[in-house]
């Protein structure tokens, strides 16, 4: 078992498509903690081994892996690319203490790896960078070396580079100590540096040089002495600037190969932070105490993925889980290397294990020995962004759609359902279009239910314009008692509240005491339901003011009825008209897609109330637009800005909608209702 200091928890991020998965693989096979190397395309490879993700061949969820090598043990955790699955990128980076950012040789910086940077930053978290797929046609390393240090700035330093020999690859040098290696068969063997990478070598040197100097003064004292560093000063000089962010390690090679693997992994040994100079103030001489940062549901439970904070945690251990104000047993422990577990007795500071069977516990919750009172930060998950109405493609199978997504939350917080008491609908919302696809192969495969989808219906509100005075009688003669309620009303509209306002305005006993109550419980059923298209009616006063009554014909019942008489002739002749929910938008962006998104805004009938410089060459617009419009932004949105930009959206209030959008909304109630009948 590695001692604390020796791990190195470390979040694999980057674009989709660009390496990650590939080059984990490569790390495991070279250090023989798999017998063959998976490939994505094949289906084979530890990370992915989920159904959808061999389907898709994409990473959906986070997988920390053990990557054992020599006295390090590095928890590398392969993340998703595409941006539908942040939330797994956010798991991933809440339990590491560094970075390995990864890009391709031939597209180099992404928005992906954009992204994967700014999270690091925002997280204080140290970085490392690599360059990936030198193999491949139109690979260059340099030009994408140039892009990272024009983009992120001179912190990125090189540590390794390419050795290219008449245009062809052919090993790569390990900077720091001016070592050459190529790949033998699946063993990196070394081989001298060719004569004609010897001018770029000390170009290289003379950079790292510079960026190790800043990180100590008497090494910058001895760098303009023209001093070189011995190589124990280099490398306490890369861990300090990389633990201090200064400095930012380039690595580069071949996942597929293997070439670069090995001296990528010992770099991360020697000069990632270990859990104890991490982030996170970790205690190794304390109480047990551990953050459960991923949870796995299928149909055999479910598995909690940890790492421990503090102490050491060892199986059949009770703590407590201050959020659920409860205790769990520990049972059996794991380390988990894909679909392989491997049972451990015990997991030590700042490592990475699993637990199965927990019983209240969810991701993000501390769990603790008694005693201490240490809550440990959870996972701050993006707002879903995306909805759809889901539903069965046999009927009656909602309440299967119901209880497997409540056993898909478990494992994925980024995703909301709600049902819709309104609209009828269940509707599930999440991070995009990939996402909920997803959800629903998922409910397919794992629990056999079968969905559709469809745009959610926006719950529109009907309110009236002018006051009007009606009556409403309802007489009925059939023999034996008969019906009898006779009202007058003063329908207005009013400004004060949603909530329909009833009062009585009547002068002698026209209509008794008694009846008041049933004719405005009358009144209250009819504005669920609007004259126009059905929607509720908001913002009305009603007044009683006359009617008759008969001593034995009338009724709680026939006034209720006469009511709502007054209310179905009254209503259409007080200019009904549609309102429409108006949303508060905050859109972030960079500078250069500006005028693109003032343009859609416009097109969605949409009112910019203000923009806000948000730093890092962004912009921030505020907008009010109608909800209807906002159906499908969020795919939009990526499409405009290629993933930069994002969004929040809130409900704000309601408004009259333009006459077309009213005759739109009433046609499509009326096919509604005939569909229904």
């Amino acid at each position: 078992m590695a001692k604390s200091e020796n791990i190195r928890n470390i979040c694999v991020m980057g674009h989709g498509g660009d390496g990650k998965t590939s080059l984990v693989e490569s790390m495991l096979y070279l250090t023989k903690g798999t017998d063959r190397l998976g490939r994505v395309a094949d289906g084979t490879t530890v990370c992915d081994f989920d159904p959808e993700e061999v389907r898709r061949q994409i990473s959906i969820s986070a997988t920390p892996v053990p990557v054992e090598f020599g006295e390090y043990k590095l928890n590398v955790i392969d993340t998703p690319g595409y941006f539908d699955f942040e939330g797994e990128v956010l798991q991933g980076m809440r339990v590491a203490d560094c970075g390995l950012v990864v890009m391709s040789a031939k597209g180099g910086v992404d928005v992906g790896t954009e992204k994967a940077v700014r999270r690091l930053n925002d997280r204080g978290l140290p970085r490392f960078f690599y360059v990936g797929k030198l193999d491949e046609e139109h690979a260059d390393f340099f030009r994408t070396y140039a892009q990272i240090r024009d983009v992120f700035g001179v912190s990125a330093a090189p540590l390794v580079i390419p050795a290219v020999v008449d245009e062809k690859i052919v090993g790569v040098i390990d900077i720091v100590r001016r070592k050459a290696y190529k790949m033998d068969g699946n063993k990196t063997v070394e081989m001298p540096i060719p004569a004609e990478c010897e001018a770029q070598v000390e170009e290289m040197y003379n950079t790292l040089a510079e960026n190790v100097a800043e990180t100590d003064e008497e090494l910058m004292d001895k760098y303009f002495g023209g001093e070189e560093f011995t190589e124990q000063e280099f490398v306490s000089g890369i861990r300090a600037g990389v633990k201090s962010g200064s400095l930012a390690p380039v690595f580069c090679g071949s996942a597929v190969s293997g070439l670069g693997t090995e001296t990528l992994i010992r770099g991360i040994a020697e000069f990632a932070p270990s859990p104890l100079e991490g982030a996170d103030e970790l205690d190794p001489s304390g109480k047990a105490a551990l953050l459960v940062f991923k949870t796995v549901s299928d149909q055999y439970g479910k598995f909690s993925f940890f790492k421990v904070m503090s102490g050491t945690v060892t199986a059949d251990l009770t703590l407590e889980n201050p959020r659920a104000e409860k205790s769990e047993k520990l049972g059996h422990l794991y380390t988990v290397k894909g679909k392989k577990n491997t049972e451990v007795d015990s997991v030590v500071c700042g490592d990475i294990g699993a637990v199965s069977k927990l019983g209240f516990t969810k991701t993000g919750d501390t769990l603790r020995e008694a005693g201490m009172d240490v809550v440990y930060k959870g996972i701050d998950f993006p707002r879903p962004c995306y909805s759809m109405a889901i539903l069965p493609v046999v009927k009656g199978g909602e309440e299967k759609i119901a209880s497997g997504l409540t056993r898909l939350s478990e494992e994925d917080p980024t995703f909301v359902v709600t049902q819709d008491a309104e609209t009828k609908q269940m509707v599930l919302s999440g991070m995009g279009d990939i996402h909920i696809d997803v959800l629903r192969s998922k409910l397919k495969s794992k629990f056999g239910a079968d969905t559709t989808i469809e745009a959610p219906r926006v719950a529109y509100r009907e309110k009236i314009r002018k006051k009007v005075k009606v009556q409403g009688k309802h007489k009925k003669q059939s023999g034996g008692h008969g019906q009898y309620g006779d009202v007058w009303v003063e329908f207005e509209p009013q400004m004060e509240q949603d909530d329909l306002i009833f009062e009585v305005n009547i002068f002698g006993g026209s209509v008794p005491k008694n009846f008041h109550p049933a004719v405005e419980k009358g009144l209250r059923e009819c504005i669920k339901h609007g004259v126009l298209a059905g929607y509720p009616v908001v913002g009305l006063k009603a007044t009683l003011v006359d009617g008759s009554y008969h001593d034995v014909d009338s009724s709680e019942m026939a006034f209720k009825t006469a009511a709502s008489l007054a209310y179905k002739n009254g209503l259409p002749q007080a200019n009904p008209v549609l309102m429409e929910p108006i949303g508060a938008l905050k859109v972030y962006i960079p500078d250069a897609n500006m005028g693109d998104i003032l343009s859609d805004l416009n097109k969605r009938r949409g009112r910019v109330m203000g923009m806000n410089p948000a730093g890092h060459g962004e912009q921030i617009v505020e907008a009010e637009v109608p909800m209807a419009e906002m159906t499908t932004y969020a795919i939009d949105l990526r499409s405009m800005t290629q993933g930069r930009g994002s969004f929040v959206l809130d409900f704000e209030r309601y408004e009259e909608a333009p006459a077309n959008v009213q005759q739109k909304v009433i046609e499509e109630a009326k096919l509604l209702d005939e569909g229904e009948e």
